[in-house]
């Protein structure tokens, strides 16, 4: 369990740079640049690049001095000479002519000392994936459908590149929409070839119902699906008719799709396979963190950071 919990705290470390382009579709010969902002604080001058193919583990590419320019590149990568730094928000990776063999995943990186200055720790960016390709990007199709009696499920599908990011927002009446607060509503992603969703498990809430919407951030522009769901009211003390009983927790307006037999197993099988993928995330993400650090360790001391360059 500790170990879990350690696991946790880690990823949302790894989450603090950011990196807004999930993916980036190239052809060959073009330039790219991947973003890192959020810099700021960093307690060092240095940013760290790595790069991470689908069948290779995290390599390290370069380091920029986020003052200076300056670039280091003692870590040995085969294409290290492709990478060059350019001043955006701020020091972004740039190739100028893209290959196939830069298909990749590209992660930024830096250190921060800790409250009690005792020791330092990495914090990442979520990761930009370069897609070299000739394929046309394609806006995903979204659709919102009830996936239980108090939960929504939200499908993009058909999309290309295939990677996106969910958010979930709410509205009150003729409110203001908002965020869906964490430590609320509980919100549980799944992925698998050809399509993505997220599950957004919905609590009683103390002053009525919402509307809620699920948008999705993809390379080819937002897409998003709205809905409004009320959920039962506290159980009476005398059991209701079956009638009464029965779920009322979503009712979805004109413009969402209906659920059919084969998004209905989809549903069931999301969510018994959710908290098995969960668990597995996790444990990926603290063996990746744990080479990266090795990795880190190969690199400039952190002694270094003081020597101006």
């Amino acid at each position: 369990m500790l170990f879990l919990c350690l696991c946790s705290a880690l990823v949302v470390t790894a989450a603090q740079l950011v990196q807004d382009d999930l993916t980036l579709t190239r052809r060959l010969g073009q330039t790219v640049s991947f973003s890192c902002a959020g810099t700021g604080q960093c307690d060092y001058d240095y940013i760290f690049w790595y790069q991470k193919k689908e069948t290779e583990t995290f390599r390290a590419i370069l380091y920029i001095n986020r003052n200076s320019g300056y670039i280091g590149k003692g870590y040995g990568h085969p294409q290290e000479n492709d990478f060059s730094p350019v001043k955006g928000k701020g020091w972004e990776l740039q190739i100028e002519k893209v290959k196939q063999d830069h298909s990749a995943s590209y992660y930024c990186s830096c250190w921060i000392i800790s409250s009690h200055r005792t020791w330092n720790y990495d914090v990442f960016g979520s990761g930009t994936k370069l897609m070299v390709t000739d394929e046309q990007v394609v806006k995903p199709v979204v659709s919102l459908y009830p996936a239980a009696s108090s939960s929504l499920l939200c499908v993009a599908s058909r999309m290309v590149p295939p990677r996106v990011r969910f958010s979930w927002k709410r509205q009150k009446d003729n409110g203001p929409a908002e965020d869906v607060p964490s430590a609320g509503d509980e919100q549980l992603e799944l992925r698998e070839p050809g399509r993505a969703a997220s599950i957004l498990l919905l609590r009683q809430p103390e002053d009525g119902p919402y509307k809620y919407s699920c948008s999705v951030q993809h390379e080819g522009g937002r897409v998003e699906a709205r809905t409004r769901a009320e959920l039962p009211a506290p159980a009476a003390s005398c059991p209701p008719s079956r009638r009464a009983a029965e779920p009322a927790a979503v009712q979805q307006e004109a413009e969402l799709v209906p659920v059919d037999p084969v998004q209905s197993r989809y549903q069931v099988k999301l969510l018994c396979l959710l908290y098995t993928a969960l668990v597995v995330k996790s444990l990926v993400y603290c063996c990746g963190l744990s080479l990266l650090r090795s990795l880190r360790d190969q690199g400039p001391s952190a002694a270094d950071y003081s020597r101006p360059h």
